[in-house]
């Protein structure tokens, strides 16, 4: 598929889910990227950690992409750029501080050098074939958001990233409503929409709105204070100082990826004047009311400071009395390993707080107020939703049509989209993919190894193992071991019987060797699956003995 004298659109990823964004923009024979993300990994891959877009389709058209455009640092936008930038080999342009986190990314990866880098200014402008990008600053949880104004010859594509409405977000200057509008008056084509928070009916909230609540738990607390937030939240990071400060607590920050912010956001000029922090291993000679840790951890991950701290296996332990405050939101899908963590502390007496009890945090979403603004200033001619699960993307198409927005198209990764000439319109369909990191290996999703994870971890697995000699007869029994099949006191009968019908499949067996494994699995697994009800991996090695 090359772009002929038209504007297309591809999602292949992002769409249809929460995370993992890559957007494609298509005219006169080339194309653009907007951001590069990934997404984390879920009890749909035994063992991985990170799940990564399939780029097979612009990959085989690499000589037409000109160049991957970066809207801001949050990992489901930026996170993949490190397995494919070097693959690709094409410019990357992110604002400052998006950049640093790039480069760290790259530096780590040891592609630093391979990779070109540019430094687009705040509300910076640049040009790329017959696309020209202007950056539009908008709030959102992570410094320097920026929108994407794209000028075509076929027409105006504003690209939202994630972004809110805040006039007061604490950290950064977000585009004013006379700006925006005045883009609208120029004419916009198309606004590629975030539709994340579209089911919320009331605005998301500014920032700055937190402090007060906060403060007043801080305050109330009367042992030791943890308050996890997102580490990439640097106005939050700044609010937490604060309160820290007016609280008279000393500030702790636990958990890599809260430093790597911090160094990042004060090596361009933010948080400039947050109050001192100590090292964790400090926190022990301060009385426990006299400090207040920042850590990360809030969506239940496992490794993290607070999920430590939870397990007693960190160097801040918690203990009954203690307050622990959940600046954030859960998102869908984590709402079991939190549960988890909160119990866990609950166990030791320790008090927890969420957005439930209390003012603690805001979105960085927009709400169906601010999608209504945006679309007024804005006066697209047809909105496409992104950055949601089709009921979100559904809803927002729903929503902007109400609002009088004249045409919304909802699309999955995969589906090309021909903005215009025409009526915007899903002209063809291109395979789209997740691939998984396992370990250092990057793998389908749905290839042969995670199908196998999956059903191991499922089944169980079965080994069996046969000598055959010169005569093709069995040299001993056959030796049988089981792997999570879900059985406890009955195992040594069971694998007695395994044996059994192991040995009668031999006994009967009379062609080639492959026919004797399979008639060996087979006769093991139906044993297994009497046993159990489950069909688990059976794996026959036959050894053969001169």
């Amino acid at each position: 598929m090359k772009p002929g004298k038209e504007l297309l659109f591809l999602a292949l990823g992002g769409s249809d889910e929460i995370g993992m964004n890559v957007n494609l923009y298509g005219c006169d024979g080339k194309w653009v990227m907007v951001d590069l993300g990934l997404t984390f990994g879920s009890h749909e891959y035994p063992g991985v950690d990170l799940v990564l877009p399939d780029l097979e389709f612009i990959e085989e058209r690499a000589d037409d992409l000109l160049g991957i455009v970066l809207t801001h640092g949050h990992e489901d936008h930026i996170g993949a750029v490190r397995f494919f930038a070097a693959e690709l080999g094409v410019p990357l342009y992110a604002t400052a501080f998006t950049a640093s986190l790039i480069q760290g990314k790259l530096e780590e990866e040891g592609i630093a050098d391979e990779v070109e880098l540019n430094i687009i200014p705040l509300g910076g402008s640049f040009e790329l074939g017959p696309f020209a990008f202007r950056f539009m600053a908008l709030a959102h949880s992570m410094l320097e958001m920026s929108a994407c104004v794209i000028d075509t010859p076929y027409g105006r594509i504003f690209h939202s990233g994630d972004w809110k409405l805040d006039e007061n977000p604490i950290i950064g200057d977000p585009s004013t409503e006379a700006a925006l509008r005045e883009v609208g008056d120029e004419g916009v084509l198309a606004l590629v929409c975030d539709s994340t928070n579209v089911f919320n009916a009331q605005e998301s909230g500014s920032e700055g709105s937190v402090k007060a609540d906060l403060l007043a738990a801080v305050k109330a607390a009367k042992r030791r204070v943890v308050v996890t937030t997102f580490a990439s939240n640097a106005a939050r990071l700044q609010t937490l100082g604060e309160v820290a400060r007016e609280s008279g607590r000393t500030l702790c920050f636990a958990g890599r990826s809260l430093h790597r912010i911090k160094e990042a956001a004060q090596a361009n000029g933010y948080l400039k004047d947050l109050p001192e922090d100590i090292h964790i291993n400090d926190v022990a000679q301060l009385p426990r009311e006299n400090v207040m840790i920042v850590a990360t951890g809030g969506q239940g991950e496992p490794r993290a400071a607070l999920a430590r701290m939870a397990e007693g296996n960190h160097p801040i332990p918690l203990e009954k009395g203690d307050t622990v405050i959940f600046s954030s939101k859960q998102i869908p899908g984590n709402e079991i390993a939190i549960g988890v963590i909160m119990n866990r502390l609950a166990r030791e007496g320790v008090v927890t707080i969420t957005e439930k009890q209390a003012h603690v945090h805001v979105s960085g979403h927009p709400g169906k107020p601010e999608l209504a603004r945006l679309y007024e200033w804005l006066r697209p001619g047809i909105v496409i939703p992104v950055h949601g699960e089709r009921r979100h993307m559904e809803e927002q198409a729903r929503f902007a049509i109400s609002r009088g927005v004249p045409n919304a198209l909802v699309q999955s990764n995969g589906d090309i989209v021909r903005l215009t000439p025409g009526k915007p319109e899903i002209i063809g369909k291109e395979r789209t993919g997740r691939l998984v990191l396992d370990g250092d290996v990057i793998v389908p999703a749905d290839g042969e190894a995670m199908v196998q994870r999956r059903r191991a971890s499922w089944n169980g697995v079965i080994n069996v193992s046969i000598a055959i000699g010169q005569k093709k007869r069995a040299l001993g029994d056959p030796v049988v071991r089981s792997y999570g099949v879900p059985l406890e006191d009955d195992i040594d009968a069971f694998l007695d019987e395994a044996t059994e019908e192991a040995q009668k499949a031999i006994a009967d067996w009379n062609s080639d060797l492959e026919s004797l494994r399979e008639n060996v699995r087979l006769a093991v697994r139906r044993t297994a699956t009497r046993w159990t009800g489950k069909k688990p991996i059976v794996d026959v090695g036959i050894i053969e003995a001169e």
